[in-house]
């Protein structure tokens, strides 16, 4: 299976959630003998609460929804036109990400829970992959068990990696790492920062200090914050993003455990809500389940027909 048909069946359980309803009411609305009417009440209600049920969001839902009943009588089909509206989306927030001065530095944050260490050895096994050569940091030196953890995804993705002494200065280590990287000819550097929520200022202060050091070493760093969440929550999830976004220079997205959930609609809920977008996804647990993310195989995945 290619690396995108992985993205398709990591949506079983979601597809599960949605895909009867949909094909019910899409063969109904599709109808020869429908097909040039306006869709009626009762079916644009079920679109609008099969899409919101999946964890679409209410907003992107009733977008959605409504180019929906703008369709022509000689337009596409139902199932079409949602798949559009949700390519649509994704499209609007798929910037390049332009790195003008190397190495580039990657700076992973999130709450504690969301898989964030794993991600980031997982991400290095993947760069590593595409014949880069990434350099870790781990610079959450409050949490022992992190830097253990972190040290074997390194071993093995058979990538360096970069610590300090517990309860050490989180900047000094990310300074050591960039010195280190730029020596040894590493690019990029993945740094990984502990667990934090918003609200504690402390750790945001933390966060702050750490993007000025990486910015003095590199101009422009760090040019990509990626923001881990975990798609079981959902739209929590959006509400996490959102926090960190004013104060974490966030500028992406890898959503985790989307084979885990049926609510792996939420994508398209982060994609329109929050104006980010999805860099990467997990599928699952081992080493190579961390994979770019596809617009395109996402929406053909979740809204294909059952036969």
């Amino acid at each position: 299976m290619g690396v995108f048909g992985r993205i398709r069946e990591s949506l079983s359980r979601t597809k599960r959630q949605i895909v009867e309803r949909f094909d019910e009411i899409v063969k109904f609305a599709d109808a020869p003998e429908r097909r040039s009417r306006a869709l009626d009440v009762d079916t644009i209600e079920a679109l609008e609460e099969i899409l919101i049920t999946a964890d679409v969001g209410v907003a992107a839902s009733e977008r959605i929804v409504s180019a929906v009943k703008r369709r022509s009588p000689q337009g596409l089909s139902l199932r079409d036109l949602v798949k559009e509206e949700i390519k649509t989306i994704f499209a609007a927030v798929d910037h390049p990400l332009v790195v003008e001065h190397a190495p580039k530095i990657t700076l992973i944050v999130g709450v504690n829970g969301t898989g964030k260490t794993t991600t980031v050895g997982k991400l290095a096994n993947l760069l590593r992959t595409e014949g880069k050569r990434p350099l870790i940091c781990a610079a959450d030196t409050f949490r022992a068990a992190a830097v253990e953890q972190l040290e074997i995804w390194a071993g093995r993705a058979g990538v360096d990696l970069i610590r300090a002494r517990d309860g050490a200065d989180p900047a000094a280590v990310v300074f050591d790492a960039i010195t280190s990287g730029k020596a040894k000819g590493r690019d990029p550097i993945l740094i990984d920062t502990a667990g934090r929520l918003h609200t504690r200022v402390n750790l945001m202060n933390e966060l702050e200090k750490i993007r000025r050091i990486a910015s003095r070493e590199v101009v422009g760093a760090p040019q990509e914050t990626l923001l881990v969440l975990d798609a079981t929550v959902g739209q929590n999830g959006v509400t996490q993003a959102r926090e960190f976004m004013g104060v974490a220079g966030v500028n992406g997205i890898v959503l985790t455990k989307l084979d885990g959930t049926a609510k792996g609609g939420v994508a398209v809920a982060i994609a329109h809500d929050l104006k980010l977008p999805i860099r990467y996804v997990g599928i699952g647990e081992g080493i190579d389940d961390l994979v770019p993310f596809s617009a395109d195989e996402y929406v053909d995945g979740l809204f294909e027909e059952k036969w």
